[in-house]
């Protein structure tokens, strides 16, 4: 992949962001996500890629722009998959509340699971604690092994987990344990991502969430040298013969970092649309805006966090409310 396509990246996630944000605390998820959509699409459009969507907005006949098999950028670069989530926390936005970013991931064609929309179970933890994790061991046994390597108490350890009751039992243990636990209403893939950054106080993340979203985590923590393991849960039969259609032969097996994004090479870059522990939101003044970025490559393990100022009058493209 060309290394100039990471800062064309960060554009497409600042327009998503931009529109987006101005539908913040109005309680319209799906007005902020259609803002977020049309704004990417738009800027894709100018990157000079091959891309193909393999995780989007749903199926062609779900969803008008950014499906999966959607081609888009200029065309005339590299063969990519990209990974979309327009807006990551679309009922963040519509409360007001912390961690919605504009997100995507791309690495070459081939590269990126094109994982169904389902639930997945996952276990992520930043670079100190690399391969001392493993999905099939208890929470207990988890919790230990990262507080071995970050040289802490278990009782100074900080767990993030959706608050959900399908981890009624999950968070029983974590406070078993004597962890600490912050609880989230949306947002995995910025849940993902602060385990690698000392500064946020997260450790670790615990719990199910979406498939698509481990995908994109894993190529952010691939870039950050941190790890994500997760194993996908059908609920029915069509989601398990989806899995099999896949190329899985076994639907509940452990996806690895190598299972989720393959190769050395991929590109993460988000843009905060509310603060966060990572990115602030998005700010507005006099006919101007500042958005907080951060964009990484796994190639070189560069981390590089933006700050734009954006003239709003000269972008046209956007949807603004």
């Amino acid at each position: 992949m060309e290394r100039s396509l990471t800062l064309e990246l960060v554009r497409v996630t600042e327009a998503a962001a931009l529109a987006s944000s101005r539908w913040m605390g109005f309680g319209k998820k799906n007005e902020a996500d259609d803002a977020a959509t049309t704004a990417m699409r738009a800027e894709f459009n100018k990157v000079p890629m091959d891309g193909t969507v393999v995780i989007g907005e749903g199926e062609m006949d779900e969803a008008p722009m950014l499906y999966i098999g959607e081609k888009i950028g200029a065309g005339d670069g590299p063969a990519v998959d990209v990974a979309v989530d327009p807006l990551e926390g679309t009922n963040i936005v519509a409360k007001g509340v912390w961690n919605a970013l504009s997100v995507l991931a791309i690495a070459d064609r081939g590269n990126l699971l094109h994982a169904p929309d389902m639930y997945m179970d996952k276990i992520a933890v930043g670079p100190e604690c690399v391969g001392s994790i493993d999905i099939n061991r208890s929470v207990r046994e988890n919790l230990e092994a990262v507080s071995k390597r970050k040289g802490k108490e278990l009782r100074d350890l900080t767990a993030i987990i959706l608050d959900r009751p399908r981890h009624e039992q999950l968070i029983q243990e974590v406070r078993d344990a004597g962890v600490r636990i912050k609880l989230i209403s949306d947002g995995d893939v910025a849940a993902a991502i602060n385990t690698a950054f000392s500064d946020t106080g997260v450790d670790i993340m615990l719990g199910a969430g979406g498939a698509p979203e481990g995908v994109i985590s894993a190529v952010a923590l691939k870039c950050l040298g941190g790890e994500i393991q997760g194993r996908l849960l059908p609920s029915d039969q069509a989601e398990y013969d989806r899995c099999l259609a896949m190329g899985l032969k076994d639907p509940r097996q452990v996806l690895l970092m190598d299972d989720l994004v393959k190769g050395d090479d991929a590109i993460f870059a988000a843009t905060g649309v509310t603060d966060g522990e990572l990115l602030q939101g998005v700010r507005f003044k006099g006919g101007r805006a500042t958005t907080h970025s951060v964009v990484m490559r796994a190639k070189t393990g560069t981390i590089r966090f933006i700050k734009g100022d954006h003239l709003l009058a000269l972008k046209p493209n956007l949807v603004m409310k």
